[in-house]
């Protein structure tokens, strides 16, 4: 039984060696991810000079997606690297002085943030063990109070969840690793902390600034602002990342799983892959074996039917990347097997994109117990339609273009092959042998707009 849920990986320390990207591969990833808030270009680049080679030579689409830093704040420094105490109800000022703080001040770097902060707004230190709440503000420097925390020091990140910051979303940093990115031709690039629609846009008019180029953009979900305006960011990006750390930091932390869910609603609605990231296996960081609460977590992404699942330091900085592939793989296929309780889940979309023929592909595939569907595509729109109904077979995707098949292995269910003379041919007896596993029964075929069964 073939996994449907696709697995992001991110690369890093250790999981960097071509040899370790192969195993990865065997056990199960289809996204390979590369955090530019870490490493230098140049180490990027043989990342992605290794996955591509091993991708041809496996003949298994990798898809590559690029995860931008975006504007991640941080405090200044303080005198001494010693932690200062902290007292609930106590005054503590944030300014634009570069002054090395004390236990009175501390600067904030960011002056479009000392703008944008204004009375009443939290600002949340060190993932939130730390609140602070804006008193006054004078434009170049707020006075807060207190409200948690015992201690603080140097360059804590903080968080600022009821403040809506005037900037672009691109930092001058952002603006380098993009030009060396568009360079790399990957399939995604992720955004980190977007607002508003614009900030997508802003994006996409940067690259295309740039020249021609097929790189699709995944919106981060993150920040409060966003939610208010998720329909809207889900229309412009090409896929949704559910980044749950910050999130769960920046909203209360108890509403991100229905948070998760109404996300997954909209993006099978607008036919957008949708990646569920953060904490999902971190105590296989130092473990061969995940914790029972991790199990669940990646069985309810299978369940809710999302189209990937996303690890970070598990896969960066854990001691057993390849064991971490093998158990979610593991986890995947089982719960996706038992998710099939829920048949008729292809009738109960009504607004799905392209509803009438999407609906009528996966119904036909239900109806004949068929084992597979099939497609042959050039940009990979009737692939995507057919996964957005979750139908619980695979879906072939036959493509003549590279690009189209490395970036169909995002969406749930469906198993790109790049061949064009497979393309040419209609060579369904070929491509059901390439994928393997998939034995006698019938076979829909999707052809352009025609739907015959074999």
């Amino acid at each position: 039984m073939h996994k449907l849920t696709r697995i992001t990986a991110s690369i890093g320390p250790t999981s960097e060696s071509k040899e370790t990207i192969r195993e990865m591969i065997a056990k199960g990833m289809n996204i390979a991810r590369l955090n530019f808030s870490h490493d230098t270009h140049e180490a990027h680049g043989k990342k992605i000079v290794a996955i591509r080679e091993l991708s041809e030579e496996l003949k298994t689409p990798i898809a590559i997606m690029a995860d931008l830093q975006g504007p991640k704040h941080r405090i200044g420094d303080f005198e001494t690297d010693d932690k200062y105490p902290l007292i609930v109800g106590q005054e503590f000022i944030l300014d634009n002085d570069p002054t090395p703080g004390n236990s009175a001040r501390v600067q904030l770097p960011d002056p479009d943030v000392l703008k944008s902060l204004k009375v009443g707004d939290r600002v949340l230190l060190n993932d939130g063990k730390i609140e602070l709440e804006v008193m006054q503000s004078t434009g170049a420097s707020v006075i807060t109070k207190i409200v948690r925390g015992t201690e603080i020091w140097s360059r804590r990140g903080f968080n600022i969840p009821d403040t809506m910051v005037e900037t672009g979303i691109l930092t001058e940093k952002d603006k380098k690793d993009l030009e060396y990115i568009i360079t790399q031709n990957p399939d995604y690039v992720a955004v980190s902390f977007v607002q508003k629609p614009e900030d997508i846009k802003e994006v996409i008019e940067f690259i295309n600034a740039r020249g021609n180029n097929t790189i699709k953009i995944v919106a981060k979900i993150e920040r409060p602002q966003a939610l208010e305006c998720l329909e809207e960011i889900a229309d412009i990006a090409d896929a949704i990342m559910v980044a749950r750390g910050d999130l769960a930091v920046e909203v209360d932390f108890w509403k991100v799983p229905a948070i998760t869910r109404n996300m997954i609603r909209i993006c099978r609605r607008k036919n957008k892959p949708i990646i569920i990231a953060t904490q999902m296996m971190s105590s296989m960081v130092n473990s061969e074996f995940p914790m029972r609460s991790e199990i669940s977590d990646v069985a309810q992404a299978a369940y809710l039917r999302a189209d990937s699942v996303m690890t970070s330091e598990e896969t960066t900085l854990g001691e057993y990347p390849v064991l971490v592939m093998d158990a979610m793989r593991k986890i995947l296929k089982a719960s996706e097997f038992d998710a099939r309780e829920n048949v008729h889940d292809w009738q109960n979309h009504e607004n799905l994109p392209e509803n009438d023929w999407s609906r009528s592909v996966v119904s036909m595939a239900y109806l004949n117990k068929c084992t597979a569907i099939v497609v042959f595509v050039h940009g990979g729109r009737n692939a995507r339609a057919i996964s957005a109904r979750r139908p619980d077979v695979p879906i072939v995707a036959i493509c003549n273009d590279q690009v189209a098949a490395n970036q169909l292995v995002m969406n749930r269910g469906v198993f790109p092959i790049y061949n064009p003379e497979m393309f040419d041919k209609r060579d369904i007896t070929g491509a059901l042998a390439h994928i393997g596993g998939i034995k006698e029964g019938k076979v829909v075929v999707v052809d352009d707009e025609t739907v015959t069964l074999q």
